[in-house]
């Protein structure tokens, strides 16, 4: 996978740094007088870098075409700079993202450059000529510097990145490595200390040992179930068979969630690494990585990391010859949402339709081929390496009593810094939703949070200082999950908001338990009333009695957990339901059938450009006539209310009668 060095690598190639006369972990070489790792960090800055943002997030906003203009200007201008990739560093609300760094100064980043506009090519031509050539920064896209170390000199009336608003309430375990490296390079990966706590576990500890330290650390699971993950390896090395299995969910389905995407293709060998240790903790010798296959930029890096670990010694037999033997595998899924349950994964791995069965047994005794099965998800194995080499006890030292730690989370929704952040678990979702995100767009007023992805709960303003920790948002009527979390401000319907989420969980249902099948397509059609219009007396009553139930009696987490955004939102706002039931009203002026667009006779000056513009053809009217708009037509897209220069058209509520 990998090619002989060259000076430029071209986005999406396997990264050239190979050498297979270096030892497998520092890279260095094998004979007398090897460099250690600082002192090949201090070589590597004798010459000019420049990375570009280049995971889903940075392509999507064309960081290839960025990549490829400064290739271009770099040879045109025939200066000398290592031109790199690298993951998400969270930002994405900034992308492309540029970072420039020059020997012995500090690493600038620069943001939001569009290399479709011209105006952006100017700037990635100044970027060259002022930052690269006269060892000065070009402020208009300037986002921070990183704060300086090894005697790296700062710029002057430069923020540092650290302390701007996104990022000073953030700690970075999981996302050490994310943005900051070129996730191609197993050397870049091991000059950040990589493969470490794999050398030291393997040469330093037992087993036993391992396990004790993450008990230790009281990390817990982050897939959304939070359990111990010291518990759950300590439960599969007990269980006793001639083969074990480790396995990585990497299946992320939630919609907004994009955690585990970007890590691993910021950092796969970080995943590796975790995912090594693990099976040395259990004695399993045989990984498999659940992947999604609409991740293909995560699957085709992490064939690279596993391609380089093998080249290395680091995966394969007698690794670092200590007599342990590890392979990891990639198993593409198709993209079902309920295979995000373990149960369910392990079946598809299987080559079976991806359906849960009841539990016990658990995996840890019976799981894959029914044999014992450990599976921690992307962000629980990229904290294994850091526990490992700072310790349980340090790790320990972030987070709540019982809530040990960070957590990872995708910030979407309404929210004015859209990304991916890390924080410590007890952060308040005031300093999330405000400090990080920079509250609700526009000046709109915040209105609730959801955590927990389509199975998770939507906490209102008035609850913004819940510590975001797994009891905390228990109590709420939240929970964790993997870590989406989708920003909601004033104009958002909360009914509309439930059902859109139970329609997602009723259609990835499986189907093979009655109260997930059937129960949650009967609270869908309830929801769908509602929004309708045609809701009736004792509907949320019944909403509640279902949901109940549905998470009592259902077979899976899928099925227990999809009732949660409905149960919440009649929890906090049972207001918005009773005005659609009782007086067939939005609050929010989001469900179409609750209004009606309506043309305002002394402001409409007859241009016709809403007729024009209409999609449809549901407005009659045209130069110096009357717009009228036609309700049975009509699909209230809100196109003609964008286009009237006048201000004529408004929205009403649908039971005021209207004159066309």
């Amino acid at each position: 996978m990998t090619k002989k060095s060259s000076k430029k690598k071209v986005p999406g190639k396997a990264s050239g740094r190979k050498a297979a006369s270096k030892s497998p972990v520092s890279g260095s070489r094998s004979s007398a007088g090897k460099k250690s790792v600082r002192q090949r960090k201090i070589a590597a800055r004798t010459k000019a870098r420049i990375m570009v943002g280049m995971g889903t997030c940075g392509r999507a906003a064309g960081g290839v075409k960025v990549f490829e203009a400064l290739e271009q200007l770099l040879k045109a201008g025939k200066v000398k700079a290592e031109l790199e990739q690298t993951g998400c560093i969270g930002m994405c609300s900034q992308e492309v993202l540029v970072d420039v760094q020059l020997p012995g100064r500090t690493r600038v980043l620069y943001g939001n450059i569009k290399p479709v506009k011209e105006k952006h090519i100017k700037v990635l031509e100044q970027i060259v000529e002022k930052h690269l050539i006269g060892n000065s920064v070009v402020k208009e896209h300037v986002l921070g510097q990183i704060r300086p170390t090894d005697g790296e000199k700062p710029f002057d009336d430069v923020p540092y990145y650290e302390e701007l608003s996104f990022n000073s309430a953030q700690e970075r375990i999981v996302l050490r490595n994310c943005g900051s490296m070129d996730p191609e390079s197993i050397d870049e990966y091991c000059a950040r200390d990589g493969y470490k706590a794999l050398t030291k576990a393997l040469k330093e500890m037992t087993p036993d040992e391992v396990i004790d330290e993450m008990k230790l650390s009281g990390l817990r699971g982050r897939g959304g179930a939070g359990f111990p993950t010291g518990l759950k390896w300590g439960f599969a090395a007990m269980s006793k068979a001639d083969e074990k299995y480790m396995i990585c969910n990497a299946d992320e389905g939630d919609p907004g969630a994009f955690m585990d995407r970007s890590v691993l293709e910021g950092d796969p060998h970080s995943i590796l690494e975790g995912m090594a240790i693990g099976g040395y903790a259990m004695g399993a010798h045989t990984g498999y990585i659940y992947v999604r296959a609409e991740y293909p930029l995560a699957v085709k890096r992490l064939n690279i990391a596993i391609a380089q670990a093998r080249e290395r010694g680091l995966l394969g037999k007698n690794i670092l010859k200590s007599g342990f033997d590890f392979e990891i595998f990639i198993k593409q899924g198709a993209g079902a949402f309920v295979c995000g349950e373990e149960t369910a994964l392990i079946a598809s791995i299987e080559g079976k339709r991806g359906m849960p069965r009841p539990k016990p047994p658990f995996p840890a005794n019976h799981g894959l081929w029914g044999k014992p099965t450990n599976i921690n998800n992307v962000e629980t194995l990229a904290n294994i390496a850091p526990i490992i080499l700072k310790g349980g006890a340090w790790y320990a030292g972030f987070g709540t009593e019982k809530s040990k730690g960070t957590k990872v989370f995708a910030l979407a929704g309404k929210i004015s810094n859209p990304g991916l952040i890390e924080v410590p678990m007890g952060k308040p979702l005031r300093d999330i939703i405000y400090d990080i995100g920079g509250g609700c767009p526009g000046g709109k007023e915040f209105k609730a949070v959801q955590t927990g992805g389509p199975s998770g709960g939507c906490i209102p303003a008035s609850l913004i200082d819940t510590s975001v920790d797994y009891e905390s948002l228990a109590q709420a009527g939240a929970i964790m999950g993997s870590g989406g979390m989708v920003v909601m401000d004033e104009n958002t319907c909360m009914v509309e908001m439930a059902r859109y989420f139970l329609n997602f969980t009723q259609e990835e249902s499986c189907g093979k338990c009655v109260p997930c099948r059937v129960g949650t397509k009967r609270m869908l059609e309830i929801l769908e009333r509602i929004v309708d219009g045609k809701g009736e007396e004792g509907d949320v009553e019944l909403l509640k009695d279902l949901g109940e139930d549905i998470k009592a009696a259902s077979l899976c987490g899928l099925g227990q957990t999809a009732p949660n955004p409905v149960l919440s939102t009649i929890r906090y706002f049972r207001d918005e339901y009773d005005a659609h039931i009782h007086e067939k009203r939005c609050p929010a002026g989001v469900c179409k059938a609750l209004f009606q667009y309506k043309v305002e006779d002394p402001f409409c000056k007859m241009c016709g450009l809403c007729v024009k513009k209409c999609p449809v053809g549901a407005i009659q009217g045209g130069a110096k006539k009357l717009a009228k708009i036609m309700d049975e037509k009509c699909v209230k897209c809100g196109v003609c209310i964008e286009v009237c220069p006048f201000d004529a058209i408004t929205q009403i509520d649908a039971r005021e009668k209207v004159e066309v």
